[in-house]
């Protein structure tokens, strides 16, 4: 990643940054292999759905798009370029990658024998089964997505990362891995949150980011003096690229909060739905045997007969 003051406009190019590119290529490669074992075993489309792989390729595409496209040498002449490249990385990536379920195909690259060790560790490490528990726990995930944002976002750090390239490296880890455990915690299988409160999770999450757009767009004075220098070859003030970069984070990061509130609510709706529907299933079921054979046998003759009746 280019880092630094840029003086003039810089040519659209692929950023060829060896660690990035890496990291990129070792994952998909690792999640293809354990992906083909897994599906060679099961089957084609078991333990892991064929739209599930895709979500995880697209994932990696968007990293790519975020890190490794002329975006990245733009985001340090202008701060609204930063600004998307931050949002795809916390908003479109990381729920690909969720979506992904990851965790399944990278265990499946391993060697058999290394699995098994995992998975033997694993469950007798009750101290740090213990602490990832906690550190996945929803509220702690949300509170760990919000400081990420809002400390990267300050001036001395945002600052830095533009100085310094392990900065600015720490500063994507930091941004895309909150979100991972932001969005593990709602969309995983294994459900943290009940219904409802997932709605107030994502609600919250999306107020907060729009509060710190809001903030930057309505400032009377730009917040980062790093970014003045390369923001003027694109004729913009660093004050009109700053309110640009807080429209991007206010309005299209409210969009995607509210999408996914609304497919939680639906999902809700229709979860209680399927209970009403087995509740009465039920309840029907329990009337249906006995209750008729009661209401309708016959009556029994009695012994007892009226005068002039036929057993006379």
């Amino acid at each position: 990643m280019r880092v630094g003051h840029v003086s003039a406009r810089l040519p659209l190019t692929w950023v060829a940054d060896p660690a990035v590119i890496a990291g990129i290529a070792l994952t998909a490669c690792a999640y293809a292999r354990g992906l083909g074992r897994l599906w060679a075993r099961a089957g084609i489309g078991h333990g892991v759905r064929r739209g599930q792989a895709a979500s995880f390729a697209g994932g990696l595409a968007i990293i790519a798009v975020a890190l490794v496209s002329p975006l990245d040498a733009l985001d340090t002449a202008l701060f609204s370029a930063h600004m998307v490249q931050h949002l795809l990385l916390m908003l479109v990536a990381a729920p690909l990658l969720v979506r992904g379920a990851p965790l399944v195909p990278l265990l499946w690259a391993l060697p058999p024998s290394r699995r098994r060790w995992l998975g033997h560790g694993w469950r007798h490490m009750r101290p740090l089964r213990a602490v990832w528990e906690r550190l996945t726990h929803p509220v702690v995930v949300w509170c760990l997505n919000v400081v990420a944002l809002w400390v990267w976002h300050l001036p001395a750090p945002y600052d830095a990362a533009l100085r310094h390239a392990p900065v600015h490296a720490l500063e994507h880890a930091c941004l895309l891995g909150a979100s991972l455990l932001f969005w593990g915690a709602l969309m995983t299988t294994h459900r943290r949150l009940a219904r409802g409160l997932d709605i107030l999770y994502v609600v919250t999450a999306g107020v907060q980011m729009s509060i710190l757009g809001a903030l930057l767009t309505f400032a009377s004075a730009p917040w980062y003096p790093a970014q003045e220098t390369g923001v003027v070859a694109w004729h913009l003030t660093p004050l009109e690229d700053q309110q640009l970069a807080g429209l991007i984070m206010w309005v299209p990061s409210g969009v995607v909060y509210l999408l996914v509130a609304a497919a939680c609510f639906v999902a809700w709706l229709r979860a209680e739905e399927a209970a009403m529907q087995r509740r009465e299933s039920a309840g029907g079921r329990s009337q249906m045997p006995g209750a008729r054979c009661r209401t309708t046998r016959p009556p029994v003759l009695s012994t007892q007969h009226s005068k002039g009746g036929p057993l006379e």
